[in-house]
């Protein structure tokens, strides 16, 4: 018998089937939904195994909302369900997390068939898939995104990392998730800031990737501000989108995929710089693109006009434009251990127009005089 409602069985019956996104990685490809009321489906999880066991990982402000919802679901299909709520933010992406991951799933009885939920944002993502990278040699895992954030960028790709006190992301693997679940319905409970910083990510995809989306975020930022889920849907999707492709031609990393950091060499050295969760993620990237953007120009690729609608953007999703109070030579000094760097010199993605990025080195002088201007429009 339905345990919903009537009205909510209405409402169900009429929602539009998921979009579905395919990431083609040889046999390791997998499917990203994008959709409304997917988390609490139980056809969302239709595909997977059953009789194995199952650990749902979340925190502590994201397990309350949705932990045993989701947990009801998978009990249909799972012969354990486990669940273990980490503590929420940045700061705590380190070790200590992950051994809570794995305790969890050892407590549940979990063999190299089970597999992990990642439910919440993207430090939840990163610490689960970076724990089924390690449990046992590798496990399978699910992302369930329920931030702006890790839908439109970190639960797609198979990026998985802890911190390091040098440095974000330095502690890691690539291992490809089995399944995405980006429910639009949880963005409905996301605090304003946690939408905005996605946004950032949402900003950097169109200016490194697509000068054409770059227009269509411009013309709709408003909305998506507003929390309009059809634009919001038109983002996320296009996003992933955007993202499969560049994974499925370079999943590792080592030349294409790296334009999708634009911001995040600036942007991780803010994170490091401020203790990792003063500053959220997205926010760092967002100053971190408009840093990039000058450094861009500076070197003569950028249009100085392009520049400024980089900042332009930023400034109006409410995204920080300024450098917080830290010395340009310890911003400096923290990129030398950005995963991009070679040979003790930082690289960075700059963009020869919008849409257009490439990697490249950069004199340690050039670097410290957009430091030292701190992030101002051009």
């Amino acid at each position: 018998m339905s345990m919903m409602t009537p009205a909510v069985e209405a409402a169900a019956s009429r929602r539009a089937p998921p979009e579905r996104i395919r990431v083609d990685i040889d046999e390791r490809g997998y499917d990203i939904l994008v959709g409304a009321g997917l988390l609490t489906d139980a056809a969302t999880y239709a595909s997977l195994p059953a009789d194995a066991v199952a650990v749902v990982v979340s925190n502590t402000t994201v397990a309350p909302l949705y932990a045993e919802r989701v947990a009801s679901c998978l009990r249909g299909r799972f012969r354990a369900v486990g669940l273990v709520s980490l503590q929420d933010g940045e700061s705590h992406k380190a070790w200590p997390a992950v051994e809570q991951i794995f305790d969890a799933l050892l407590a549940t009885g979990a063999d190299r068939h089970a597999w992990l939920f990642a439910l919440g944002g993207g430090v939840v993502g990163d610490l689960t898939g970076f724990a089924a990278a390690c449990y046992m040699r590798g496990i399978a895992y699910v992302q369930l995104p329920t931030t702006l954030l890790a839908q439109v960028d970190s639960s797609v790709g198979g990026k998985t990392a802890i911190n390091h006190p040098l440095g974000k992301n330095l502690i890691g693997a690539f291992h490809q998730p089995r399944l995405v679940v980006a429910d639009l319905e949880t963005l409905a409970t996301l605090p304003q800031r946690e939408l905005v910083a996605g946004l950032a990510e949402v900003i950097k995809v169109g200016a490194a990737a697509d000068a054409a989306f770059f227009d269509w975020i411009e013309a709709n930022l408003d909305r998506m501000l507003g929390r309009d889920m059809q634009a919001l849907a038109l983002a996320v999707g296009k996003s992933c989108t955007l993202k499969a492709e560049v994974v499925r031609r370079d999943e590792k990393e080592v030349g294409l995929r790296a334009i999708l950091n634009f911001g995040h060499t600036f942007g991780h050295a803010i994170e490091a710089a401020t203790g990792f969760g003063a500053w959220l993620h997205g926010e760092a990237v967002g100053c971190g693109m408009v840093l990039a953007a000058d450094l861009s120009r500076r070197l003569g690729g950028l249009d100085a006009n392009d520049a400024a609608r980089v900042a332009a953007l930023v400034e109006r999703a409410g995204l920080p434009v300024r450098l917080p109070a830290v010395a340009a030579e310890r911003l400096a000094e923290l990129m030398l251990h950005d995963k991009k760097a070679e040979g003790g010199v930082p690289r960075f993605v700059l963009l020869d127009a919008l849409g257009r990025a490439r990697v490249a080195a950069v004199h340690e002088h050039l670097v410290l005089d957009v430091l030292r201007d701190g992030g101002a429009a051009p």
